[in-house]
């Protein structure tokens, strides 16, 4: 649709504007009371409405009704109330144009100069859990036709969706004579867009998971997020970057309360994540260490300190300076185990008081508190930008189980190989592309990640699962006894046969390679069991 043309230009927008008449409708009341006086001590009138009048009017500020001024009352059980000529009228009318000015006097309509508007707290209603018509009545109509209304017209109105702008509103009134300024009404309008089209996503998104029918990806698509903080920079130094909240809650590093630590980092942040998401697979114990958003070591055991003592295990030199996330109360026996060695973070659900005195002795590590575990199996979309667009997915909440596998070979994994197996395969959905896990007694032995070829990853983690034997002291390489995890097919027999070579006895992997029966064929030729998932986990 294209703009209706106009008779005349407007002349470009004025800078100062004096602010003479302010409407007020807001949810959230902080700050509220000493912004309307101090409104009112520059002899701003003030429109209100429902419960923001009532606050206003017992504080001893004096305003008028919005009903009061439109002449119509609310109605609807508030539903309507804003949604009037004489208030979007007041707020879109262009006071350079003799049209709207004509019709401002026509109408009886008078300018409405600030505008400011908090939401519904639609989010909040979510968070708690209220019921489905309950969510939908804290979906504001009025607000956001305000908000977008008094953006709009930003050349002459200024726009405040917040009480973090309330001291900038007033400073620039006071350092103008009751005026603000073009650059401040530009900001801000910038700011409420912004704002609108979040809420939005926040709806929109949870009307799709309230939906029973199978996933499809909707015509349009946005995802939106709230600063929580600023960051020091990006991956590298030249790059600005920030942490942003999307409403969602889901436990984790965004949501997680920061206990003792330096602040925290772009790097660290996206490792933490990669690291939390990964415990949360395990219903046991688990402990992961992550580096560069891969997975050194990962143990479960009975105890987490334990876990934590096989996961170092796999490779102690990665897992200097690394990231360290835990499915369990951190407890003081682990926690003496995990301050032996440098860690950039710590990340668990819970932390017992004794555990607290020995983190504080390493006080530059990061300690991360979520009070949950994520769901993992929970639907969500992940965006990914490219040029020109947006790449997105439903995230991986596959999961196999024993009944998902099918026996390929002549030989059938023991229990305990297959205990095993599935653990490694759910380690490796976590595990860069292409991905290659050994693993034993519930704790991965050798990992091999994101290399280009398949064969490659299979020996760079038969060779961590040597040198990691050497370290401990061991007379053979760790992965000698152990079952290794594919986690896509294997294009060549080079691969599995590296792997046997490894001393590994099983192995899993998804099938469906057109060289499946020679992979098989290797398998058997070596008395090595393997099973086949039909899913694979490639994690780019």
């Amino acid at each position: 649709m294209t703009a209706p043309s106009r008779k005349t230009a407007p002349a470009l927008a004025p800078d100062l504007v004096p602010v003479k008449r302010a409407l007020i409708s807001v949810s959230d009341k902080t700050g509220l009371t000493d912004f309307a006086k101090a409104l009112a001590a520059y002899g701003i009138e003030i429109l209100s409405t429902g419960g923001t009048a009532k606050t206003l009017r017992e504080a001893g500020i004096a305003i008028k009704d919005v009903s009061e001024w439109t002449g119509f009352p609310e109605i609807m059980d508030g539903r309507v109330k804003t949604l009037h000529p004489k208030v979007h009228g007041g707020i879109l009318a262009r006071r350079d144009e003799d049209t709207h000015v004509a019709a401002m006097k026509d109408h009886d309509i008078g300018g409405i100069d600030l505008v400011v508007v908090s939401l519904y707290p639609f989010e909040a209603t979510v968070a708690a859990g209220a019921d489905f018509a309950a969510c939908i009545e804290n979906i504001d109509i009025g607000g956001p036709a305000m908000i977008r209304a008094s953006a709009k017209n930003h050349d002459f109105v200024t726009i405040v969706t917040g009480a973090a702008d309330y001291n900038a509103v007033l400073e620039n009134l006071n350092s103008h004579n009751g005026s603000t300024t073009l650059a401040l009404r530009r900001k801000l309008a910038a700011k409420a867009f912004s704002l609108t089209s979040y809420y939005d996503s926040r709806i929109s998104n949870w009307l799709r998971s309230s939906d029973d029918e199978p996933a499809v990806m909707p015509t349009h698509i946005t995802f939106g997020g709230t600063l929580k903080q600023t960051l020091r920079y990006g991956e590298n130094p030249h790059q600005s970057s920030a942490l942003y909240v999307d409403g969602s809650n889901r436990p984790g590093v965004a949501t997680a309360k920061q206990i003792q630590g330096k602040e925290l980092s772009y790097n660290n942040l996206n490792d933490t994540d990669a690291a939390y998401e990964l415990v949360a697979e395990f219903e046991e114990p688990t402990v992961a260490i992550i580096k560069h958003a891969n997975p050194c070591g990962v143990a479960s055991a009975k105890s987490m300190s334990g876990a934590y003592q096989l996961a170092l295990r796999c490779d102690p030199v990665s897992a200097f300076g690394g990231i360290i996330a835990l499915n369990r109360t951190l407890d003081a026996a682990t926690a003496s185990e995990i301050t032996k060695i440098f860690s950039e973070v710590i990340i668990a659900p819970a932390i017992d008081d004794n555990a607290l005195p020995i983190l504080a002795k390493k006080a530059n590590v990061r300690v991360l508190v979520t009070g949950a575990l994520p769901d993992p199996a929970a639907k969500r979309l992940m965006p990914r930008p490219v040029a020109g667009g947006l790449l997105v997915q439903d995230c991986d909440f596959g999961r196999i189980g024993k009944a998902d596998l099918t026996v390929v070979t002549k030989r059938t994994p023991t229990e305990k190989e297959l205990s095993d197996l599935l653990f490694a395969f759910r380690v490796g959905k976590h595990v860069k592309s292409n991905a290659i896990v050994y693993a034993r007694d519930g704790a991965t032995v050798g990992i091999g990640a994101g290399q280009m070829s398949r064969v490659d990853s299979c020996r760079i983690a038969a060779w961590k699962a040597g040198e990691a034997a050497k370290a401990a002291g061991l007379p053979e390489s760790l992965a000698r006894g152990s079952v290794v995890a594919s986690d896509a097919f294997f294009p060549f027999a080079d691969g599995l046969l590296a792997a046997i070579e490894a001393g590994a006895t099983a192995v899993i992997q998804p099938g469906g390679s057109i060289r499946d029966d020679e992979v098989i064929a290797a398998a058997d030729a070596h008395n090595l069991a393997m099973v086949l998932t039909g899913m694979r986990h490639f994690r780019h």
